[in-house]
Formats: C-alpha cells, sequence, structure tokens
C-alpha cells in the first residue's frame, strides 16, 4: 500500500498507516502547530506523507479539539504559510470516540516548498532544513537542469582551451568550429564558459577536480602518490595510468603460442569505477577524491551523498532511475563513450568482479560521500564483508587478518592504548567498523583493552608483538 493511494481512500486505510507508527512519511502531533505545517512542507519536497494531529509521539490517540471551522482555518494556515502554497487534503477518522484529523499531501511538483522562508526535507522519522546546496539542486531538477550547465563566474571563455575542445569535436565526429561547438552542446551560457565547461575543457589546472591517489604500504607508509587536477576527460586516463603502475599483472602459460595476462583486478571494471567518480563527483564540496592502493585491496573515496530516495541497495541490483548531479560532464561523457547506459556501472562492475573469481565490491553511502572497495586475489573469501573509506573487510581473523582487521592491528603495533575512536580517527573510518575490527582482534587474542571504559585503550598481546 502506497501514500498515492490512499488520497480519497477510506479511512480504515489511513488507520492501517497510523498503526506503522512515525517514519520517512507518518507524523503524530497532538495538536496543529507550526511543526505541522513544516513536517507537510518536508513531506512535499520529499516523497509525500501524512500528518495525523490528535496523536502522541507513541501512538496513543487523544483526540484533537475542532468546531466547524477548525479544519478549514488550519487548511488555510497552511496555504499562507508556505511558498508555493501547499493546501493538503485532510481526511476525519473517529478512533474510539476521539478524532483524529490526517493531513495528507503527495510529493509537490513544484521544488522547494518552503514554510515562513525555511526550507525541509523528510529524512527517516524526522524533518530536516535543507543546505543551500539541497535547495538549489532542488531548483535545478525543476527545470530538467544541473549546476554545471550554469555560466562559470570566475571564468572567461579565453581560459577554455581550443584544442582540448576540438580534440573532443574529433573524437566524437563533428566537424564544427570552437564556437559552434560550444553552442551546439550549451558549453557555453551569456557569454561565460560553463562550470561543466570549466571542468571539462580548461587550458588551466580546475582546482575543483583535485583527486589524490596513493599507494600505500601501511595505512600510515605512503610508497607513492600522484595529485591530479586535470581536466575530467584527461583525470582517466591520467588516474588508470597511475592504478596500472601499482597493479600486478600475471603471465599465464596456457598452451597456446600467446601467454595469456591477467591483472590483480579486471581493469576494464577499475576503469568503470574511476569514470563513475568523475561523473558524479559534487564538485562544490570541500573534500578530494582519493584512492588508496594495498597490496590486497584498493579503496576509492568520492564526495557526493546519494541523491533523493537512491539507496546502495538500488544501485547494486541497477533498478532504480539514474540521476545525475552532473548533466552536462555525464552528457560529455556519454558523447565520448566513456560511459555506457546510465544508472547501470556499478551493477557491471560487480558482474565483472565475480567474473574474475574475486569478491563482490563493497559499496558504501556515507555522510561525505560514496566509498568502494575492492579486493584481489590476496583477500579470501570476505564473508560479512562490510567497509568504508579506509577499509573494508570484517571477515574473520582466523588464516591470517586482512583488509581493515590488518590495519588495525598495523596501526596499533605503533600506537598502543588508543581508543576505539583514536582509531578510527587514523584510518579514516567509520567507527562501527573499527569496533567490529578490535572485537575480531580480541576474539583472535591479538590485542587487549585496559584501563576504564572511558580513558583506557587497545594493546597487544606477546604473541601479536
Amino acid at each position: 500500500m502506497t501514500l498515492e493511494n490512499l488520497l480519497g481512500n477510506i479511512p480504515d486505510e489511513l488507520r492501517a498507516l497510523m498503526a506503522l507508527g512515525e517514519g520517512a512519511r507518518v507524523e503524530f502531533k497532538t495538536s496543529f502547530q507550526k511543526e505541522v505545517i513544516e513536517t507537510l512542507v518536508a513531506f512535499a519536497n520529499s516523497r509525500g506523507g501524512v500528518v495525523f494531529v490528535g496523536v502522541d509521539d507513541q501512538g496513543h490517540v487523544l483526540g484533537a479539539k475542532l468546531n466547524s471551522e477548525t479544519i478549514q482555518n488550519w487548511i488555510n494556515q497552511c496555504k499562507v504559510s508556505t511558498s508555493p502554497s501547499l493546501i493538503p487534503d485532510v481526511e476525519l477518522l473517529e478512533i474510539d470516540q476521539k478524532t483524529v484529523a490526517a493531513f495528507l499531501v503527495d510529493e509537490y511538483p513544484i521544488k522547494p516548498v518552503s514554510a515562513k522562508g525555511r526550507y525541509f526535507k523528510r529524512v527517516g522519522n524526522a524533518n530536516h532544513q535543507m543546505t543551500s546546496v539541497e535547495i538549489a539542486d532542488a531548483h535545478l531538477k525543476l527545470i530538467n537542469s544541473s549546476w554545471d550547465y550554469h555560466p562559470d563566474p570566475t571564468h572567461e571563455l579565453d581560459t577554455i582551451s581550443r584544442k582540448k575542445v576540438l580534440d573532443f569535436a574529433e573524437a566524437v565526429q563533428l566537424k564544427a568550429d570552437f564556437t559552434t561547438i560550444l553552442e551546439k552542446f550549451e558549453l557555453a551560457k551569456e557569454g561565460r564558459p560553463t562550470l561543466g565547461c570549466h571542468l571539462l575543457f580548461s587550458a588551466n589546472e580546475p582546482m575543483l577536480c583535485t583527486l589524490e591517489a596513493g599507494r600505500f604500504a601501511t595505512p600510515t607508509v605512503i610508497k607513492d602518490s600522484i595529485t591530479s587536477r586535470d581536466t575530467l576527460i584527461e583525470q582517466v586516463a591520467r588516474i588508470m595510468g597511475f592504478i596500472v603502475k601499482h597493479t600486478n599483472k600475471a603471465y599465464i602459460i596456457t598452451g597456446n603460442p600467446k601467454r595469456e595476462e591477467r591483472w590483480d583486478y579486471p581493469m576494464d571494471a577499475l576503469r568503470e569505477i574511476v569514470v563513475n567518480m568523475i561523473v558524479h563527483r559534487d564538485y562544490q564540496s570541500a573534500n578530494d577524491s582519493t584512492i588508496k592502493i594495498y597490496d590486497d585491496r584498493i579503496e576509492f573515496f568520492n564526495p557526493g551523498r546519494l541523491l533523493d530516495d537512491l539507496t546502495v541497495e538500488k544501485i547494486k541490483a541497477g533498478h532504480y532511475k539514474s540521476h545525475l548531479r552532473n548533466k552536462q560532464i555525464a552528457h560529455i561523457f556519454k558523447e565520448l563513450e566513456l560511459i555506457e547506459k546510465y544508472g547501470t556501472g556499478v551493477k557491471r562492475v560487480i558482474e565483472a568482479f565475480l567474473a574474475y573469481g574475486l569478491p563482490e565490491p563493497v559499496f558504501e553511502a556515507m555522510q561525505g560521500g560514496m566509498a568502494v572497495t575492492v579486493f584481489n586475489a590476496m583477500q579470501k573469501s570476505p564473508e560479512g564483508v562490510s567497509g568504508g573509506v579506509s577499509g573494508g573487510v570484517s571477515g574473520g581473523v582466523s588464516g591470517g587478518v586482512s583488509g581493515g582487521v590488518t590495519a588495525v592491528l598495523e596501526y596499533l603495533q605503533q600506537n598502543e592504548g588508543k581508543s576505539a575512536s583514536d582509531v578510527a580517527i587514523a584510518l579514516n573510518a567509520p567507527k562501527r567498523s573499527v569496533e567490529r575490527w578490535l572485537k575480531q582482534l580480541r576474539a583472535a587474542k591479538k590485542i587487549e583493552f585496559r584501563g576504564a571504559p572511558k580513558n583506557g585503550g587497545y594493546y597487544l598481546l606477546k604473541a601479536s608483538q
């Protein structure tokens, strides 16, 4: 049963929805107040919802005080307090001889909606005030646009490389001059390059494109690194070159005249991950993209939260409508055939790793962005794999610790007495993952906790030193 089917339906279905309790699309309020309007706005800016007035937080029916004009007055308050005006549908429910007013709104077609100049969205069972970036994104979606189509306020057209633009035209088999190409692909607006054009074709290094890649011997020892501020199309080759440099290749004798080459990872899948990072990154974020190459795994982190109601599960299944943060960048990459069908990259990556006989990559949505960890043949059957930016394997310790467990152990070998929070900060990993890895190391009798719960820390046992 969906909320969309409830509008205009019988009260019994609303009672069933109320019985589910507060959540992403249900809210309880004991009385009508400004918070009711804010919640309706949050629902309208998300996927719709219903506010039950006359019910406390635990779902107990208290009843709403009504007279002949109460409902109309409440609707008018909603109308005058919101922009664009929000007019909810109202159903009255009689429960235990008490009246409950159910205010229903669908996802609003014109977003974002504000309440007294403030914008809200629904996250879980709570209302969150929208940031300026989220408000801007909502406006851009309304006109089917994205931030990268807008004029760059700090760069002029003379900062755009003519050669890069003409090389792009040649690659897509388009015979046209510089100005025509910019017009055809909407790379210039109001006499200025678009933000996307600057990132794609700048003659100089765009600072917003910074991507850090490193080859790590341990979580704290770096053997080699690069900082790439190449324009986006060039960045693909630069980063893939660094990954290839630090990836092993074996030669397999098959009996055929030519030896078969096998890399530690399926290179096409790694390239897919790199391209997805570049295309879907939040270039308005202050954080940089990072790639960490270890002996047994590669960790990718990209700033940019999942949009709207996307989840890792939906992305992995490939059953979702692709949400593009950077429509112009994605369009140029698609013209160059650097990406194929929108929204299928993650599924192809998973299939490629499984076909290669390697563990399924770990995908994790984080507050600051998206993390992916891939494992090579050195990583044995990662049962219960889960991970984060710095890591990730929560597999058993028996048969040799690996992944995130190894990272924690190596860190404690040099930094005994640290707490779980200290380790999480040092490794740039989720605290929950670190606590899980510490628990595994304790179970394997490799470390122990000493001291009081609030100020104690972890120490290696003699067998691990």
